[in-house]
């Protein structure tokens, strides 16, 4: 979930201090995409038995203008250089980071990257979800710190520790480690660096005649780093990916790479020899500006409300469970509401393995040669994109890459399951991280003025920081070649009473769930427009933010795109079935759904919509499950009494993060008046 790169130079590299400081500031300039909550640095001398560990809670950018980097970069280097600086004297091992954060809190400088333990310095690149159990299991080893990398580090340091090599100690440690892990690391004892991924996540470039190795998650990261040297004798196109259950030990006096296997338990493992001299290791932190700290209140989740039987007491369809509180809903004088009979089924009449065969082979343009993938998928770790992704793979025989748009409202339980399933199956995770701290930020601003003046219609506001993910995957189809990209949303998920509440009526005619005819996004945006002028505190910060949003979701061009649910029928018991007893998916503790509980807004969204109107996304999602066949009114009403209670503790973390009060934000919703809120 982070990006991690490096720079590794033997003696006699014809690679100047200049060349070295510069590309190791274009590779953190680009990695910042990955993660932009904290960065640091490993500067490895073993001839001179030298090391320097920098780190902090600041964004790439602003580590390279610290007086820290300065020193360790323009001073300290320079000995490993020739008495000119325009070629390497010592062997040089730079490992570096740029962080996003998942367990561990930045504001403590020991959950930041690079970890050192006992010796051993690593970077990481993914989420170990076994850290728990694995830190239980040897009580011996002392755990320091709440980031995950630890437990690497540590098992790497204990396997070094009883003599076996590095190569050795890096293929044990994957053995117990279970989730997403691509490392680069270091011992102080040795000339060598290991860089192992069983993922896929990670891209090298060696230049043998001038001695160089440079390395990288990402191949687009990599590539744009090594552009400016391509006129000293570099191919910027030369990049070798390290393929899923492989790695690489690295001689630093020799940049040689020798391949290993992570899982070949047959395979011969290249001798890393230890050297025995003392080394002076300096850790330094590098100053920041404290983030502004919200400290929230005693919470009291006893003002939740949950009317049960005033819920029950609704009007509703007597075909699906869809409540007279619905926008633009009407019923005939059979009590059948216009959703049921405009509805447009998409699974009751299709044959499901024909129309899959069918889809499956229309891709057959799109498959490419070796293992080079050839679709980017869209991963938010929820149980649709999990699942997807399981099909693509196992069922398409694709060779995806996926990609995830955190935006701040991406869980750690989504997280951790982006990496269960990215682990397992080998599968790169391309992260593009926005600038969460700002968008939390904007969040919170337009939750504070839609607050003040409550509207139905403008709730979606909330969300409109995720809708960049359409403008994302363009940019990453550029990047990369890949033509196709594959999404996971299915039909049953269609929400038309958010656009409802702006007096938007329904589409029962429209061919795909995110589609809006021209004349309903020209009304969509009046509605927005309106409301803006009519409530000052929506003019704030997040103006443009959401504009971008607005035009990524329904004006940025789709190409080689497909839905692949549309295609053949989305089963919920299957889906759940695959995921818990295959990939051991992990669910929420404050919920029985599997069904939206990766994405941090949607319990709280969610609860307006039931205290204003007495239904959520839920009441949706099990009347067009009832109108395919898949369910009956009665299992229906049975499932929407319990999904839709509230979710105290995902809304808890939702204030919390977005820093509102949890008391004053509920009392506020409280007061609307239950299900009879205009627009």
């Amino acid at each position: 979930m982070c990006g991690i790169f490096g720079i590794l130079l033997r003696p006699g590299a014809r690679f100047s201090h200049t060349q070295t400081v510069e590309a190791l500031d274009r590779l953190y300039t680009l990695s910042e995409s990955r993660g932009k909550e904290s960065a640091g640095l490993h500067l490895y001398l073993p001839e001179s038995g030298a090391a320097w560990t920098m780190k902090a809670a600041v964004r790439a950018t602003d580590l390279l203008k610290s007086d820290g980097y300065r020193q360790l970069t323009l001073h300290d280097l320079k000995r490993a250089f020739s008495e000119d600086q325009s070629q390497v004297a010592e062997p040089i091992g730079i490992l570096a980071h740029s962080r996003l954060v998942t367990n561990g809190a930045a504001e403590l400088n020991e959950n930041n990257q690079p970890v050192c333990y006992d010796g051993t310095t690593i970077i990481h690149n993914g989420i170990i979800v076994n850290v728990d159990e694995l830190w239980a299991a040897h009580p011996d080893m002392e755990r320091r710190a709440q980031v995950d990398t630890e437990i690497i580090a540590a098992k790497l340091a204990e396997a070094f520790a009883k003599g076996k090599d590095m190569p050795q100690a890096t293929r044990e440690a994957y053995a117990s480690i279970r989730g997403a892990a691509s490392i680069a690391w270091a011992h102080e004892a040795t000339n060598w660096i290991v860089l192992a991924t069983n993922t896929g996540d990670l891209y090298l470039h060696r230049n043998e005649e001038q001695g160089y190795i440079i390395f990288a998650s990402e191949r687009f990261i990599l590539s744009e780093a090594l552009k400016p040297l391509s006129s000293a004798g570099s191919e910027a196109a030369a990049i070798q990916w390290v393929e899923p259950g492989s790695a690489l030990a690295v001689s630093l006096v020799h940049a040689s790479a020798t391949p290993f296997s992570l899982i070949d338990g047959q395979a011969v493992l290249p001798t890393t020899p230890r050297i025995n001299r003392p080394v002076r290791h300096q850790h330094q932190a590098v100053t920041s500006a404290a983030a502004p700290v919200f400290i929230p209140k005693a919470v009291d989740e006893s003002l939740l409300r949950y009317n049960e039987e005033r819920v029950k007491s609704l009007k509703r369809c007597t075909a699906c469970v869809l409540p007279d509180t619905f926008p633009f809903i009407s019923f005939d004088e059979k009590g059948v509401c216009n959703y049921c009979r405009g509805a447009k089924l998409r699974y009751k009449h299709l044959d499901p393995v024909a129309s899959k065969q069918r889809f499956i082979a229309s891709l057959e343009k799109y498959r490419r040669p070796g293992t080079s993938p050839d679709t980017i998928v869209a991963f938010s770790g929820g149980r649709d994109s999990s699942y997807g992704l399981h099909l693509i793979k196992h069922e398409f025989g694709l060779k995806p890459v996926t990609f995830t748009y955190d935006w701040g409202m991406v869980t750690d339980l989504a997280r951790r399951n982006v990496a269960r399933i990215c682990g397992q199956l080998g599968i790169q995770n391309i992260l593009v991280s926005a600038d969460i701290r700002e968008k939390r930020d904007n969040i919170r601003k337009n939750v504070a003025a839609w607050l003040n003046k409550p509207d139905l219609g403008m709730v979606p506001l909330f969300m409109a920081g995720d809708k960049h993910f359409f403008r994302v995957v363009n940019l990453l189809k550029r990047q990369t070649g890949i033509a196709l990209d594959l999404w996971c949303a299915n039909p049953l998920e269609n929400t038309d009473f958010k656009s409802g509440f702006c007096g938007v009526a329904p589409d029962f005619d429209k061919s795909r769930v995110d589609y809006l005819s021209a004349a309903r996004k020209i009304k969509l945006a009046a509605y927005y427009a309106s409301r803006f002028l009519s409530n000052p505190g929506y003019i704030n910060s997040s103006l443009l933010d959401t504009a971008g949003a607005f035009f990524a979701y329904y004006i940025e061009p789709r190409r080689d795109f497909f839905f692949i649910f549309d295609h053949f029928p989305w089963r919920e018991e299957e889906v759940n079935r695959v995921l818990i007893s295959e990939y051991d998916w992990e669910l929420a503790p404050d919920t029985d759904s599997t069904w939206r509980i990766g994405d941090g807004t949607a319990p709280f969204y969610n609860y307006i919509y039931m205290t204003a109107r007495g239904f959520s996304e839920f009441d949706t999602f099990r009347s067009n499950q009832i109108r395919e066949g898949m369910l009956t009114r009665e299992q229906a009403l049975q499932s929407i009494v319990v999904e839709n209670r509230p979710r105290a503790q995902s809304i808890r973390w939702y204030l919390e993060t977005i820093g509102l009060d949890f008391n004053d934000t509920i009392r506020r919703i409280n007061t609307l008046d239950t299900m009879g809120l205009h627009r």
